[in-house]
């Protein structure tokens, strides 16, 4: 019986502590002006948030003065199972607004989409793993 609680709290703790797969830092599709970001996705509460962890110029040189670094790019994403996430807003840079938000995983490939009302009026972005 011992054996039996301690594997189902290890089990129950385990569970807990597994980072989400989409957890870690990603690139942004360039913007306007040909530069990136890097954001860092992780855990915060019972969902997933975004923050700005880098900025990069359309050459490719890190921007350490970018104004909006470490700012909260993403938040409140859930995961829906089969690499799909919802319920999350994404603050847009460039245009200081606001949206809902959805994610989709596939291997590397982070599709992330803001949208007002319904998903079919708004943009998206595949953003690329970072290793």
């Amino acid at each position: 019986m011992k054996k039996l609680v301690m594997a189902t709290a290890f089990a129950v703790l385990g569970t807990s502590v597994m980072a989400d797969p989409a957890a870690g830092l990603w690139k942004t599709e360039p913007g306007e002006t040909g530069g990136y970001l890097h954001v860092q996705i992780a855990p915060c509460g019972a969902a997933l948030c975004g923050t700005i962890a880098a900025a990069y110029d359309e050459t490719g040189a890190k921007s350490p003065d970018y104004e909006h670094m470490g700012k909260k790019l993403l938040w409140d994403m859930n995961a829906d199972g089969g690499g799909k996430y919802s319920g999350g807003q994404i603050w847009a840079p460039d245009t200081d607004k606001t949206y809902k938000s959805k994610m989709s995983l596939s291997g590397s490939t982070l599709s992330v989409r803001g949208y007002v009302g319904v998903s079919a009026f708004g943009r998206s972005q595949d953003w690329k793993r970072v290793n």
